[in-house]
């Protein structure tokens, strides 16, 4: 293949980082690219995610994919619907960035130096939950905007504190402003956060096979894969904010011999943000089952929790 590789990306300093880095992958293994930047519903929009709905960052592109305007699109993985378009192949999961969140606090305080009452701002609801839920005494409250305009909201003294995802931070050279990266026992980060999908038409079976050869990781996309299956599930289930980590380990086999498992974590909020949370291990190559079986006992224990002594 000796043609240009035109990428769909958005146009935000993030998304370009992102689709640069893919880029010059695929230039330094000989392949010729070129980036197009396309505006979608969510760069429009100053509305919380909530509102605007899932695939906001993602329809445009995959639209300019399936119309052969481009012959690739970049997404954070986070952002990808869970239902797959059967017009796409999912070609490529590259090395997965830190999937941590990260704080970013006034006079360099970590999350659990934040005196009670401290006004803290993110616009996800997963990470507003379990904000809450932490017992420090918190103020969150919601917004919108990109990476600078959310920190700028804490050096003004409008905020306290933001909470960012780490991995985000690392692709635009900013991960100086730091003042804590959140250990998941903490703050579990969204599914897929830190993940990229590079996505190509499913009947461009060389432009596949070239993304996979030079993209694809396989430890990244058994941990998304799992992650994904969690979130698929929880959304048919209910529709309360979910977080979800998985990663590959080495364990022992029956023999004594090291093998590598996928270890997996996962949280759900109740409405009055309860946090629900399960753990299990299981094969890389059945990454979807197990996110699936995970999901299903979250879902279980929370109805338990929510028709207990005391629910209304």
């Amino acid at each position: 293949m000796n043609k240009t590789l035109r990428i769909g990306t958005r146009g935000s300093a993030l998304a370009m980082a992102q689709s640069t880095w893919v880029a010059e992958q695929l230039e330094a293994a000989g392949y010729p690219t070129q980036l197009v930047a396309v505006e979608t519903p969510g760069d429009q929009s100053t509305a919380p995610i909530a509102e605007i709905g899932v695939g906001v960052f993602t329809s445009a592109l995959r639209e300019a994919l399936a119309a052969n305007e481009v012959d690739v699109a970049i997404h954070s993985c986070k952002d990808l619907p869970t239902e797959q378009d059967p017009r796409l192949s999912l070609a490529a999961v590259p090395v997965r960035e830190d999937p941590r969140d990260a704080l970013v606090a006034r006079d360099g305080l970590t999350l659990g130096e934040l005196p009670p009452g401290s006004v803290v701002g993110t616009g996800s609801p997963r990470r507003a939950s379990q904000l809450r839920a932490s017992g420090l005494g918190l103020e969150v409250r919601g917004i919108r905007g990109n990476v600078d305009t959310r920190m700028r909201k804490v050096t003004d003294g409008e905020l306290d504190a933001v909470v960012l995802a780490r991995a985000g931070l690392a692709r635009v050279g900013r991960l100086s402003v730091i003042t804590e990266s959140l250990d998941p026992l903490q703050m579990l980060p969204a599914p897929a956060q830190g993940a990229l999908a590079v996505e190509c038409r499913v009947e461009d079976v060389d432009t596949e096979h070239l993304l996979q050869s030079v993209l694809d990781d396989q430890a990244s996309r058994a941990a998304v894969a799992a992650e994904r299956a969690v979130l698929a599930r929880l959304e048919a289930g209910c529709h309360a904010p979910v977080g979800a980590l998985a990663e590959v380990v080495e364990d022992l086999d029956e023999n004594g011999r090291v093998a590598l498992r996928l270890s997996l974590r996962g949280v759900v909020a109740t409405d009055d943000d309860v946090l629900v949370r399960a753990s299990a291990t299981g094969e890389t190559t059945a990454a979807e089952q197990l996110g699936l079986e995970l999901a299903d006992e979250l879902l279980e224990a929370r109805a338990a929790l929510l028709s207990g002594p005391g629910s209304s």
